[in-house]
């Protein structure tokens, strides 16, 4: 005789079989190289509600092509409480087949978050609000606490940002420096105080949540930003026409996918129903004069002479 629970197992064994095959049946199509770095992005996720687990569920069956090493989280990772429950609700049980398979997290704080998140230990803060990482020689990661961007935290991030010599320099935060989200939009008075140094010392490449959608942001003084806010929320025809948006999704749920490769940084967006989304290639470039786009997919990022 069936009981109600064998009924709720089988139901998401059902569920998790459907997200595998949604994936298999539509290409990753990264390179897939074996000696590259690669990640995932996910943002506004620790809702603990059937969207998230539908989204965490298309993540992990990705990974059976794309073995990402670690997951990217750009805040808002905890929803309401964030007691022990909560912790294993909204992100424990949803992501236990990537975490018992090693791949870690790396959070940042977003304005739903509680500062105690720096002390969980599967968030890789390692108990601050801002820090850095570096997974592979010559990529360096810079997480930053968008809620209280004190001169403690910019004195920190100019600091490291020019002790670095990586090439790669990949910001994440929670509030979008340029996002066309009507609810929430470019969060002017930080970018006022991020973007010059993002510039001066080479960022190319940030990654921010906040706006539930997805954004691509036509680049931006050398920087390619991202919104990946659509990860267990979606503020479905948020996205206004204000001449910021490469590419931009705001009917869905998904997340992003990276594969880093010398000077090119592939990503591809995939959806809770396992379409892509968006798909492309930024490319590492230096020089001030390169064109602005050398193929349709790919999208050239120069940049700007550096200061004297």
């Amino acid at each position: 005789m069936r009981t109600s629970r064998h009924i709720r197992l089988a139901g998401l064994l059902i569920t998790f079989l459907t997200a595998t095959l949604v994936v298999a049946a539509q290409d990753v199509t990264l390179p897939r190289k074996q000696s590259t770095l690669k990640f995932a992005v996910i943002g506004d996720t620790g809702t603990g509600d059937s969207n998230q687990y539908r989204v965490a569920k298309v993540l992990a069956a990705a990974r059976q092509t794309f073995p990402f090493e670690f997951v990217v989280m750009v805040g808002d990772n905890m929803y309401g409480a964030d007691n022990p429950r909560d912790y294993e609700k909204k992100f424990e049980i949803p992501y236990k087949p990537i975490l018992d398979a090693g791949v870690k997290f790396y959070a940042a704080l977003g304005n739903h978050d509680s500062p105690n998140q720096k002390q969980y230990k599967l968030f890789n803060m390692n108990g601050q609000r801002f820090y850095t990482f570096k997974p592979k020689d010559g990529v360096r990661f810079f997480a930053l606490d968008s809620n209280y961007m004190d001169p403690e935290q910019l004195q920190w991030a100019e600091k490291e940002l020019k002790a670095s010599g990586s090439d790669w320099k990949i910001a994440f935060f929670h509030h979008p420096l340029y996002s066309s989200g009507e609810r929430h939009g470019s969060d002017t008075a930080m970018k006022d105080q991020l973007e010059p140094l993002f510039q001066r010392y080479s960022v190319d490449v940030v990654l921010t949540g906040h706006d539930h959608v997805y954004e691509r942001i036509k680049p931006q003084k050398g920087i390619q930003y991202f919104v990946v806010g659509n990860s267990a929320k979606v503020r479905k025809g948020d996205l206004e026409e204000i001449g910021l948006t490469a590419k931009g999704f705001d009917t869905g749920y998904g997340f992003m996918l990276v594969e880093l490769d010398g000077d090119q940084f592939h990503f591809q967006v995939i959806s809770d129903a396992g379409k892509t989304i968006d798909s492309g290639t930024v490319v590492r470039n230096r020089q001030p004069n390169a064109p602005a786009n050398a193929a349709p997919d790919t999208v050239t990022v120069p940049k700007p002479p550096a200061k004297k």
